[in-house]
Order: structure tokens, then C-alpha cells, then sequence
């Protein structure tokens, strides 16, 4: 911020861009500044023990005194899920969201004990000011209810961000305000950002109530089977038709999922979801006939926790398969999930039940965001002067930005960023500016930001190499090794079945600690050092394994003191 010009409006990207998930940007114009959505994203294999990866808050703890407020376009934990752990660490004197989004944020901070009394229900029709900075909303749509995008008008321009959309022209839920983005088009938007998830497909996305006459089929299909349907627990309108088409086939409800419960009762209590008498507990499923029936579970992904793989594994407690059960994937695979769903789906054949995905009936789902025409359109619809793609990985981005030069945007108006990269738009000008710190921060447990690069090395070496401890018995003074050094392995190899091998480990510590030893001026720090760096040699050259190497040494003599 030390090149910020008085009068200049910035844009700061803290998160979601170069990957799809954790989205968070700063608008900022003299002393205030506004934040737009709070999301985490979800680890992938190489980061092994992560829980949840924020965005690098290092720029708002910096500024904390001029934040004014955080906006939030819908309640995806991509656009959420980071509030709890924001709020802990900085103070945000108001938080705006839609309906929906209101009611998901307040379980997240009850679930955490975060209390926050000033969490405000906006909607389309207000107009929130900031000194000199305006915000205004408009509806679109997406598979979670009370989605908006959000305007933000400057005295150097007006900048406008989609959040998460798609332009379905027969949507489940209320129609995207076509009428108000093409008004803000007319009084002229000099920046968009806007969601580019779908932007390498091409045409216009599926409708939902395209998929609506699938699962109304399948059902007409499966008279006299259980029905058993994945899908994801935030897909509020997907979870709403299920519940129509239920109540249209004399079929009751089962749940079984927590994220699945919590979002199904937010969205009954708050009008979205009808149909409450339908829900039934596991034992009154249990004890209807399977064309009374039907279940609604989390797992779509494969997840391991999940009920559907609790299921397919036989291990879930209140339901067991039927061999004539029906199970339908009303989903599509994540990138990174497609073992584990194949897993799943294996599982559930070798069961004897029929199983139905998207690959098989593409009708079953469709995305939640906009495919390459509807970005068009978006583009068309408010004719902005320079475009900036977010949610997406950089092919997604670069794509993105291409439609927009489809569309008439010049080149140099479009700007592929990375997380930690700014804007600066002064007088109705865009330019690149200077860029600040972006990196993940990664959660473990309660531990925040403490997980590093050295940490995920040894976890990932541990998981793949395993570990080898080895205990040294000394007395110091006399800088004598006691006994032999005894060895233990965990990950790296079984003890019983490789005798030989430890033995000839035993062996070259004992070597080495010998000869350390007998160098008086030797430490603890030193022994250890040395130790480490032969024996890890040594085991590479004759296993090509290369275990974490944990020495444990035990002074007898002294008062006993430990060193790891």
C-alpha cells in the first residue's frame, strides 16, 4: 500500500484465483475498505494433516482500522467458510450477506463459539455506502438460493463482481435480474470480475429443470425399488426438487449427512425447501417398504467419512443395503475425486445394487456456474470496459479473459492475476500495481498458519518413507555408549520380517556413535547431527528408502534428560 495515490481505488486479490475455491478481495478508496467473501478451500492429497486452506489475511491485519465491512455474494463454503477463522484474528465492524448465506454463517460461528452480533441481512433493493464507495446488489443465479452479484461504485468507477452464477433461462429458483445487469451495463462498469469455473465449456450450461425431469424419470423408472440419491449438501435447489419429486411419488425422506441436515433445516425454516412432513428418522425408514422411501445422504465425492461410503462399506449403523436398491450420483466429479468415487461405486456393484451416474445419464446434474456463452452474455450484459476472471485455475482464467476479447474487450484490458496481485483504477484507467502477500495458510487442528512447507516435507517423507527411531543409552561423562542402540520403525519397514536389515542398522549406529563419542568436545547436538546424516545415507544406499530419522538420546549418568 506504499504506492497508493490519495484519490486511487484499489482492488486486492487475497484468494481465488489460480484455483477454484477460497475467494477473497478488497476493494479499497482512501481510508476504507470493503471485503468481498470469506472462503477456505479444502486440502488435496499433497498436504497431508490440513484441514482447511485460507487466504493470507497479512494486508487486513495490517490495515485493520479502515476495514468498513464484509460482503458476501452466497453461502458456499468457498465464499464462507473462512469467516470464523477471520474474525478470530481481526476485527469486522459488520458482515452483509443474503438470506440464505446469514443463516448458514450463523451455525458456522455457533458450531465454533464465535459470538457476532452484527451479522445484516442485505437484499437486491439496498444501497449501502462507505465515504465514497457505494454497493448495490442484483440477483443471480446459482444452485444455493439468495446468490448476487455485487456492485461497487467509486469515484474512479464503478467496479461489479458475479460471485458464483449461471444464466438459467428455467431455473428451480427466482430468475437472475437480466434487467438490472443490463442497467448497470447502461450507466457504464469499468471493471468485472466474474466467475470463471466453466468458462473451457462451451455453449450454454444445462438447466436445472433439466435435471429435475431426469430424477422425475428415474423415479417413474424405479416404482418399486429404495432410491438412495448423493449429492452435494450445498446444492439447495438440487435438495429442493428431490423433495418435490418425493412428495409427487408418495415417498418419504431419510437423512443422513450432518452438513446435509444442517442446510436442509436452514433451508425449510427459511422457505426454500417445502415439504417438512416428509422427513422420517432411520428406524421409521427401516420398517417402510422400499417404494416408500427414499434416502438423501452426502458421499457424492467418495469421501471416506461420508454416509455413502459408510454404506457401501457395510459399516453405516442404521442402514444396510438392499440388493434391489437404486443409488443415484446426482453429481459430478470434482477434480482429484475420481478414484475415490470409482472406489464407491465399485463397492455399492459388488453389493448387487444398480447405480446411476452422470456419465451414464448426463441429465442428473448440472453445474452451478456459467458456461462460455453465458459469460458472454454476462460480458454483453454489462459492457465493461476491462475484465479480471476469478474462481478458476489459470487455463480457466486465460479462457476467460480470451471470451472477453471475443466479446470486444481489447487485450490489454484483461488481467490474469495471481493471489497477492492488485489493481489500481484511477479516473476510469486500470493499471497492474504492486503485489502483497498471497501465500496459503494452512489449518491443522487448531493450529493456524503454524504448518509450513519443512512440516508438509516431513509428513509427506513419513507417508511415503515412514519413520526409524533409534534410542541411545549414554553416560556423557564418561562419553561412554552404554548398550547397543536399540531400533524402531514405523511406516518403514516390519521389524519381524527384516532382522537382517535392523541388525545391520544397530550396527552402523553403533559405529558411528562410538566414534563421536570418543571426541570429548562431542554434544548432544553434534551426536545427533551425525548420526542423522550417516544413517540416512546408509539406509538410502542399501533400501533406496529414505525414513525420517527420530535419534532419542538417554543420558543414564546425569539427572535423565532427553533430547528428540
Amino acid at each position: 500500500m506504499k504506492d497508493i495515490k490519495p484519490n486511487e481505488t484499489k482492488v486486492i486479490v487475497l484468494g481465488g484465483l489460480g484455483e477454484v475455491g477460497k475467494n477473497m478481495y478488497c476493494i479499497t478508496h482512501k481510508d476504507d475498505i470493503i471485503i468481498i467473501d470469506a472462503g477456505i478451500s479444502f486440502p488435496e492429497s499433497d498436504l497431508p494433516g490440513v484441514d482447511y486452506v485460507l487466504p493470507d489475511f497479512t494486508f487486513l491485519k495490517e490495515n485493520q482500522d479502515k476495514i468498513r465491512a464484509l460482503f458476501i455474494t452466497h453461502g458456499h463454503e468457498d465464499h464462507i467458510g473462512a469467516i470464523p477463522f477471520l474474525l478470530n484474528q481481526i476485527q469486522i465492524p459488520v458482515i452483509y450477506a443474503p438470506n440464505q448465506a446469514k443463516e448458514l454463517i450463523s451455525v458456522k460461528l455457533e458450531d465454533r463459539n464465535i459470538r457476532y452480533d452484527n451479522l445484516v441481512v442485505y437484499t437486491e433493493k439496498d444501497k449501502i455506502k462507505f465515504g465514497e464507495m457505494e454497493v448495490e446488489f442484483f440477483r443471480t443465479t446459482h444452485s444455493i438460493p439468495d446468490s448476487h452479484g455485487i456492485s461497487i461504485k467509486t469515484p474512479n468507477g464503478r467496479i461489479i463482481t458475479t460471485g458464483d452464477f449461471k444464466l438459467d433461462l428455467t431455473p428451480i429458483g427466482p430468475m437472475a435480474n437480466l434487467y438490472k445487469m443490463a442497467c448497470l451495463g447502461h450507466d457504464g462498469v469499468d471493471l468485472l470480475i466474474s466467475d470463471s469455473t466453466n468458462a473451457l465449456n462451451e455453449g450454454f450450461s444445462t438447466s436445472e429443470s433439466k435435471v429435475d425431469n431426469a430424477l422425475n424419470d428415474m423415479f417413474d423408472r424405479c416404482r418399486a425399488n429404495r432410491i438412495i440419491i448423493a449429492t452435494f449438501a450445498s446444492n439447495i435447489y438440487r435438495l429442493k426438487h428431490i423433495f418435490e419429486t418425493c412428495y409427487k411419488h408418495n415417498r418419504k425422506i431419510c437423512i443422513f449427512g450432518r452438513s446435509m441436515e444442517n442446510n436442509i433445516n436452514i433451508s425449510i425454516n427459511g422457505g426454500y425447501i417445502n415439504h417438512k412432513e416428509l422427513l422420517i428418522s432411520a428406524d421409521e425408514a427401516n420398517h417402510l417398504k422400499p417404494n416408500e422411501v427414499a434416502i438423501l445422504c452426502t458421499g457424492s465425492q467418495g469421501e471416506p467419512l461420508a454416509a455413502l461410503s459408510r454404506i457401501s462399506n457395510g459399516t453405516h449403523r442404521q442402514i444396510k443395503l438392499r440388493p434391489d436398491d437404486i443409488v443415484i450420483f446426482s453429481s459430478s466429479a470434482i477434480p482429484g475425486n475420481a478414484l475415490s468415487i470409482s472406489k464407491t461405486i465399485n463397492k455399492l456393484c459388488l453389493k448387487g445394487v444398480k447405480v446411476y451416474t452422470t456419465a451414464a445419464l448426463a441429465d442428473l446434474h448440472t453445474s452451478g456456474h456459467a458456461n462460455e456463452d453465458e459469460l458472454k452474455l454476462m460480458i454483453r450484459l454489462l459492457q465493461p470496459k476491462y475484465l479480471m476472471p476469478f474462481h478458476g485455475d489459470y487455463r480457466m482464467l486465460k479462457r476467460h479473459a480470451n471470451i472477453g476479447v471475443d466479446c470486444g474487450i481489447p487485450k490489454e484490458n484483461t488481467f490474469v492475476l495471481k493471489n497477492g496481485d492488485s489493481l489500481s483504477l484511477l479516473n476510469h484507467t486500470i493499471k497492474k500495481a504492486e503485489s502483497m502477500p498471497g501465500e496459503d495458510i494452512y489449518v491443522d487442528g487448531n493450529r493456524i498458519g503454524e504448518i509450513g512447507g519443512a512440516v508438509l516435507k516431513d509428513r509427506k517423507m513419513m507417508a511415503r518413507d515412514g519413520i526409524l527411531v533409534v534410542i541411545i543409552n549414554v553416560d556423557m561423562k564418561h562419553h561412554e555408549l552404554l548398550i547397543k542402540p536399540n531400533i524402531t520403525t514405523r511406516g518403514f519397514i516390519l521389524i519381524n520380517e527384516n532382522e537382517q536389515l535392523i541388525r545391520k542398522i544397530e550396527e552402523k549406529s553403533e559405529s558411528i556413535l562410538k566414534r563421536e563419542l570418543s571426541n570429548n568436545k562431542s554434544t548432544f547436538a553434534t551426536i545427533k547431527s551425525n548420526l542423522t546424516t550417516e544413517l540416512y545415507s546408509y539406509i538410502n544406499e542399501i533400501t533406496g528408502r529414505k525414513p525420517i530419522i527420530l535419534p532419542i538420546i538417554i543420558d543414564i549418568k546425569k539427572e535423565v534428560k532427553t533430547e528428540v
